[in-house]
């Protein structure tokens, strides 16, 4: 099951009439709606006037409770994509809804897409996916979900032996613990400022700024909206690359290259559609520059390795070579053993374990290959966490993060406090 676009067409253009609305202001002061107003108000929702009625219907969420005093926070917030909260239908069809109902992943018109995803994908496609996800769930859940955690929780406690005094926390762009939930969190623990890493090394906008869509819808409804920082990529971060290298290098040690026996590693990123690239979507060039760096890395020849895509959906052209008939093809010329990694994937999820691990073996083996290795994603390894701190370091530069001033900032926000009582302030 693909976890990018599905199909992509061009957006038609939204045309429509802009109404009108108005108030009268009478001469004992009060206000009534013209006939505009009134028939806008069905369609437009709650009106400016309706706002000073009823405080539920301002656009702004209402502000936690503000403690003078309260020392700002810093927070690094990954989102990674989500994951069903169980392996069954129900809550894959929840969760396939919210994700094939995003405008980034699926480029198609509303009025024709709906009808075919509420009519027929949300009908016949959980169950199956259901069962694919049951073949990898574990006893602490969904793997994508573990693996997630980890890396928050780990990257918490470097940056902290760091000296940096900041928090970390997870969201998923679909499902739980969705972005407004955690932002609500970020904004009662009074965080001041966010670096957001979307957890998507290559930039695609069906899916980094699907992520940005997400945070910057809920901070349209935020009064007061925190300084917010993002990293666009990391395809070619040094650390990124080395990290890789490095899984790549253990998984050789404890196995054998794959090149020693005339195999080849293959390197299965991600698909989206053909048309992305041509309409001007970076990521077909960084998922290639990921495998060129990581293969000058390991002193890998030219015919030493393999750059593919997989989780083509539907009859549209994606991006080639497609990972599935690629395995087949080498399996069928003799090549007796393949190395496969997904170097855009930062952790395990259905699309590695169960695309890959399994399919991607029954179709290499079955067309004559004879060794099929899978090398684990990054997840929580040492390295993907160290290269995790120094690429959020780099991009919170200039904000006071260093621990040993948190007594200072305790301090200054005492005599603040003390200062917004003197003048008045409540208590």
């Amino acid at each position: 099951m693909g976890l990018f676009p599905l199909v992509s067409y061009p957006m038609l253009g939204a045309g429509g009439e802009s109404g009108y609305r108005s108030t009268l202001i009478h001469r004992d002061g009060g206000s009534r709606p013209s006939v505009a107003r009134s028939y806008n108000a069905a369609r437009d929702g709650p009106q400016p006037a309706d706002c000073l009625k009823d405080p539920q219907n301002m656009p702004f969420a209402k502000e936690p409770p503000f403690v003078h005093g309260t020392p700002p926070r810093t927070a690094v917030l990954l989102v990674n994509l989500g994951t069903p909260e169980a392996p069954q239908a129900g809550a894959v069809r929840r969760y396939l809804k919210e994700f094939l109902s995003d405008p980034r992943v699926v480029e198609i018109p509303r009025f024709v897409w709906w009808p075919i995803l509420n009519g027929i994908i949300l009908t016949v496609r959980p169950r199956r996916s259901a069962a694919k996800y049951a073949s990898i769930w574990t006893d602490r859940g969904s793997p994508l979900m573990v693996h997630s955690k980890e890396q928050a929780t780990l990257l918490r406690g470097y940056l902290g032996e760091q000296g940096v005094d900041a928090d970390v926390a997870l969201a998923m762009r679909y499902g739980e613990p969705s972005v407004a939930s955690v932002l609500a969190e970020l904004r009662r623990r009074n965080t001041e400022r966010v670096l957001l890493i979307p957890m998507y090394p290559q930039y695609s906008a069906t899916t980094t700024a699907s992520v940005l869509d997400a945070v910057f819808a809920e901070l349209q409804k935020t009064r007061n909206v925190p300084e917010v920082r993002w990293v666009k990529h990391f395809h070619d971060d040094p650390g990124y690359i080395d990290a890789l290298k490095q899984s790549v290098l253990a998984h050789w040690k404890a196995h054998g290259r794959a090149q020693d026996a005339g195999g080849k590693l293959v390197m299965s990123f991600h698909g989206v559609p053909k048309r992305t690239l041509l309409l001007g979507d970076p990521y077909h060039c960084e998922c290639q520059k990921t495998g060129r760096l990581l293969a000058e890395a390991l002193g890998l020849g030219k015919d030493d390795y393999v750059v593919t895509f997989q989780s083509r959906f539907g009859k549209a052209e994606w991006l080639q070579p497609y990972t599935a008939p690629t395995l087949h093809e080498l399996g069928r010329r003799g090549v007796r053993r393949v190395d496969v990694m997904c170097p855009g994937f930062p952790a395990d999820c259905l699309e590695t374990l169960e695309e890959i691990a399994m399919e991607g073996k029954q179709e290499f083996l079955s067309a004559g290959g004879q060794d099929y290795r899978y090398i684990p994603c990054l997840n929580g390894s040492p390295a993907f966490i160290h290269a995790l701190a120094r690429l959020a370091q780099r991009h919170m530069q200039g904000w006071d993060i260093a621990r040993g001033h948190a007594e200072e900032r305790a301090a200054e926000a005492a005599r603040s406090r003390a200062q917004a009582l003197l003048g008045g302030a409540p208590d």
